[in-house]
């Protein structure tokens, strides 16, 4: 009142209403104006919406509705619980990305050493030495050969990780520890699947046994279990025919390799010759007749593989290059100059060196009574002389044309007391048959192996009459 007195003395009465009014309008708008501290609200005879916010969810919010007096959700901050960036990250698992080891791979050469290995790889002379001083009580690294792989981790010019892999099998794993280098040995298993091959002879064994689809290696390994029984030069004729079952390994599902003949059967001129591969209690295995004699005989019946009989064994015959006629006491193998040539049977080299018209000569002793002669060869092999001990098949020589010789070729003698046999015809004793301990499991096993080689030729018989 004091205020409007003071006002009354100075103020023309228009203007003082004027002030009054505008005092009035200031006081009425302080009134309806929202408190800071109170949430703005706009009433309605509605439902309630109620906004729930998910917490770490991109999902839209979840709706609930109840028959209160409506907020306004776009006017009220959500009630959501939050964490500190710092509680956050402690609580949630940790992710390290971890870079990949790169591994560098080395295949060895011809006349490659660890060194020279290791200075393709950029490491020293001394970091070579050091590996195999570490590893020499081991067998880790102590042979290396052309065509296998050395993989290397180097890191800060550091060998961290060294790999040896000698086949797709084997491998040794050399880890760089605070102790020094340790060595892990990793053998992969491969899966083993068994398949039958069955073929007729219109060429050669070689030539049809390819086409059929066996390896080098199969063919090889087929002649030499029937080797004893079968000259493939000389006693082979059109119509004869084989069937095996073989080992084919696989690695991740693909192949890589083949393991061995299981089972297999040769008709040569009607007569039908069948050998099952068996492996005793000891861990040795060998071919044997379904009856239990072994396959191997004491004699290879030809030392030269695939090789063609250019002369046989004859009481009268024109010399090729003296132009006499007298006895051929041996059988000529033409083959190419450097053909390995094998021991026949087990026994002692009593003779190497040159012999008059045999040129090059090799004779073997084979127990008391039988000797084996081997002529013209070009070469003798590495490592043998006068006194070593050979095995049947063992390499001794190479063909050649040394002596009297029109061309290159093995002659071959077999004696018996000091009497010249016929090579090709000559019986040959048979090795050990399958010792009594061991024939019950041997004839267990032999059932079964040919089962399956009847199963596979009786589905093929199927399948060709369809």
């Amino acid at each position: 009142m004091f205020v409007i007195q003071r006002l009354k003395q100075h103020l023309p009465i228009t203007h003082l209403m004027a002030v009054i009014i505008c005092t009035v309008i200031v006081g009425l708008t302080a009134m309806l104006l929202p408190s800071q501290n109170a949430p703005a609200s706009v009433f309605n005879e509605t439902t309630t919406t109620t906004i729930t916010l998910p917490l770490q969810n991109t999902q839209q919010p979840t709706v609930q509705t109840s028959s209160q007096t409506t907020v306004n959700p776009q006017l009220v901050e959500p009630q959501i619980a939050t964490q500190s960036s710092t509680e956050s990250a402690a609580k949630s698992p940790s992710v390290t990305a971890q870079a990949p080891e790169q591994w560098q791979d080395f295949t060895i050469r011809n006349g490659d050493t660890l060194t020279s290995v290791f200075k393709r790889a950029g490491l020293s002379s001394r970091d070579a030495f050091l590996v195999g001083e570490a590893l020499k009580d081991t067998d880790a690294l102590k042979r290396i050969y052309p065509g296998q792989t050395l993989s290397f981790v180097i890191n800060d010019h550091q060998l961290h990780k060294l790999k040896h892999i000698r086949n797709k099998l084997e491998s040794s794993l050399i880890l760089s520890t605070d102790q020094g280098y340790v060595v892990k040995e990793i053998a992969k298993q491969p899966d083993i699947r068994p398949r039958f091959v069955k073929a007729s002879i219109e060429n050669s064994l070689f030539l049809d046994a390819s086409q059929a689809g066996l390896s080098d290696r199969m063919i090889m390994e087929l002649a030499a279990i029937f080797g004893w029984d079968i000259d493939f030069v000389l006693d082979l004729r059109q119509g004869d025919h084989f069937s095996l079952v073989y080992e084919e390994k696989f690695l991740e599902g693909k192949k890589i390799g083949e393991g061995s003949i299981l089972s297999a059967q040769f008709v040569n001129r009607g007569e039908t010759y069948t050998a099952v591969r068996y492996t005793d209690s000891q861990g040795n295995s060998s071919y044997y007749t379904p009856q239990g004699d072994s396959m191997r005989k004491a004699f290879l019946r030809s030392p030269v593989d695939f090789a063609r009989i250019s002369s046989s064994f004859k009481t009268r015959r024109k010399h090729p290059v003296l132009g006499l006629t007298r006895a051929h006491k041996g059988t000529d193998y033409a083959a190419r100059t450097g053909t390995p040539i094998k021991a026949a049977g087990n026994g002692k080299i009593i003779w190497r060196g040159k012999k008059g018209g045999y040129g090059n000569c090799v004779i073997v002793q084979h127990g008391g009574n039988i000797t084996t002669l081997y002529g013209h060869m070009s070469n003798y092999r590495k490592g043998q002389k006068n006194g070593s001990r050979v095995q049947q098949g063992d390499v001794i020589g190479y063909v050649g044309q040394t002596g009297l010789a029109s061309g290159p070729h093995l002659h071959y003698e077999f004696r018996v007391n000091g009497v010249h046999k016929n090579p090709q015809t000559v019986q040959l004793p048979h090795a050990a048959p399958i010792a009594k301990a061991e024939r019950a499991a041997f004839f267990a096993a032999a059932e079964q192996t040919l089962a399956q080689l009847e199963a596979y030729k009786a589905t093929q018989l199927a399948s060709a009459a369809e």
